[in-house]
């Protein structure tokens, strides 16, 4: 069994409590907090769950999450799973689908950001491979303000074979990469069963996992003939592709 850590932080503790209450093993709570509604409800949510309550002081919470973000509140639970493999089968079998594939996002921050844009803008499953990815750690579950507890993300032993499986499903595979074959990511038809592929700041996707998509898309901006990802943090460029899905889809929508 995977060993227990520390979750911090207002809405990623009420996230984790909520969807997995019986994960949680105790909380810390910061003494003088404990007046704090945001903090009361998170100490009933625990209290209803049978997790014990500990009053702690500021500096230990810090200690314990190794993080001073932590907003009066810590949780001693269980570490959030990815989801099985199998489970991508039910997704891309499904009429319609939106992926966001992270190939090479390392940084917790990066990828915490990424994770709570992707649930912002309705995407089905987060996918990732399983040594070129960061881990899910507090850190993600806290960047993600809780967001990581609502969607699954997907680990995979071999993205290029996850890739073609995609395709094979009818899913449509967008790249964004700075190539001379790519398009402005409005001239493509993003209406369909849909993954976007977001690469790292520096070094972008990987050489296999570029040649798996089937259309190569980038991000114009002012004053820039070509756009430039390399200049927008990867979160940033993440919510900037998925809203051009949605807008895309909501006109298709309002059309049909």
């Amino acid at each position: 069994m995977a060993k227990p850590i520390y979750f911090y932080g207002i809405h990623a503790v009420d996230a984790l409590l909520e969807h997995r209450p019986l994960d949680g093993l105790s909380l810390f709570v910061q003494q003088g907090r404990e007046s704090d509604s945001h903090v009361q409800a998170i100490m009933a949510e625990a209290e209803a769950n049978g997790i014990s309550i500990q009053p702690t002081q500021k500096d230990k919470l810090t200690q314990l999450c190794g993080s001073p973000q932590h907003q009066g509140v810590v949780l001693n639970a269980r570490p959030l799973g990815f989801a099985d493999e199998g489970l991508l089968d039910t997704i891309i079998g499904r009429e319609q689908c939106l992926l966001l594939v992270l190939d090479q996002i390392t940084d917790a921050h990066n990828f915490g950001a990424c994770y709570r844009t992707a649930v912002a803008m309705g995407v089905d499953a987060v996918v990732c491979p399983k040594h070129h990815a960061a881990s899910l750690t507090p850190t993600v579950a806290k960047v993600s303000v809780g967001a990581a507890e609502m969607m699954p993300i997907v680990s995979v032993t071999n993205l290029a074979r996850t890739l073609s499986q995609i395709k094979n499903a009818g899913v449509f595979v967008f790249g964004t990469a700075l190539s001379e074959e790519a398009k402005p990511i409005h001239a493509a038809d993003l209406t369909g069963k849909t993954a976007i592929i977001m690469g790292s700041e520096g070094e972008g996707m990987r050489r296999l996992t570029m040649e798996s998509c089937d259309e190569l898309v980038y991000i114009p901006m002012s004053g820039n003939e070509h756009g430039n990802l390399q200049s927008l943090n990867v979160s940033v460029a993440t919510g900037m592709a998925l809203y051009e899905v949605n807008r895309q889809r909501t006109l298709a929508a309002g059309q049909a």
